[in-house]
């Protein structure tokens, strides 16, 4: 497996700890100010070589623009002008050599937590949900709406992906619910992922395999894994303890994966992707708590890291 770690597009504290840590590999954000065209291959090459020049290589982006796959989420009067633009940074990502992009289906409501400030291990927070904390919106969407917008997207992208050698990973709904509030998911069990895969067969479409999703829909992880194993494409290592109606994230060490053992599933299916961790407790002296300050990644990356180095010995 490739460690890497989640970048985003200003430098900050955890671009320096994971270098340090001895990450190589980046999942890279863009820029999300008016300033930087995703078509335009001279703002994509100064994003590439800001990371280079700082030692890592681009391997993925994550998440697909917001800007634009909002509007292709929702099926709204911009999905077809997003949709181009998505075609568009196609080519652009095959000249640079950044392979894969991680999307999610998700309208409206993206990965959600109603609660920032629970107490983990040593008096470290996490995020978590409880569907009992979360107040609904005014937005709608049924689940007939989001299979139809997702059928439109990949039917549109998948021909320019394979032209082009680009991998799109599917992330799964986070919390995976079939509603919250008057919004659909669909993206919320082992079944209707593989119906998305299945709209549009492809060696380019596949998923990102947030395992703690998948706890969290119910699935047994020793089974769903090795069914997707040819569909995987990147890993999120992370931890959570609950259920799909209330949970927290956890220290990497300290929730209900047995995180080594998922380890040694991946390698002994083969499996030879990108992997970063996930949604971090904030440790002492840190002030917010959102899943992505830097002591928690600091901590996370180490253990991977010896994880990783263990299955190799």
């Amino acid at each position: 497996m490739i460690l890497t770690d989640y970048f985003r597009s200003e430098r900050d504290l955890t671009w320096d700890f994971a270098k340090q840590c001895g990450v190589r590999h980046g999942v890279i954000r863009l820029p999300e100010d008016e300033a930087f065209d995703v078509c335009d291959l001279s703002h994509w090459e100064a994003v590439k070589k800001k990371f280079t020049d700082f030692g890592i290589e681009p391997l993925i982006i994550e998440p697909m623009p917001n800007a634009l796959h909002d509007h292709i989420k929702a099926g709204d009067a911009m999905r077809d002008e997003c949709i181009e633009k998505v075609i568009r940074m196609f080519p652009i990502m095959d000249r640079l050599n950044i392979r894969t992009i991680c999307f999610n289906f998700m309208a409206h409501i993206g990965w959600l937590r109603t609660d920032l400030d629970i107490i983990e291990r040593g008096g470290a927070r996490v995020t978590g949900f409880d569907i009992n904390h979360f107040t609904p919106t005014d937005q709608k969407v049924t689940a007939e709406e989001m299979w139809h917008n997702y059928e439109y997207f990949i039917k549109a992208v998948i021909p320019h992906a394979e032209k082009y050698n680009i991998k799109l990973a599917l992330h799964p709904d986070d919390p995976p619910l079939p509603q919250l509030g008057d919004v659909s998911r669909i993206m919320i069990s082992y079944k209707n992922i593989k119906r998305a895969m299945e709209i549009v067969p492809s060696d380019n479409l596949g998923v990102t395999m947030c395992q703690a999703c998948y706890l969290m829909m119910g699935e047994n992880l020793y089974d769903v894994i090795p069914k997707l194993r040819d569909k995987i494409f990147f890993i999120h290592f992370r931890n959570t303890t609950g259920n799909k109606y209330k949970f927290r994230e956890t220290f990497h060490d300290n929730g209900s994966i047995e995180m080594g053992k998922i380890l040694h599933l991946y390698n002994d299916l083969g499996l030879n992707v990108p992997i970063r961790v996930d949604h971090v407790p904030s440790m002492a002296g840190e002030n917010e708590s959102n899943g992505y300050t830097a002591l928690g990644r600091l901590f996370a990356i180490g253990y991977l890291k010896g994880l990783l180095e263990g299955l190799e010995a």
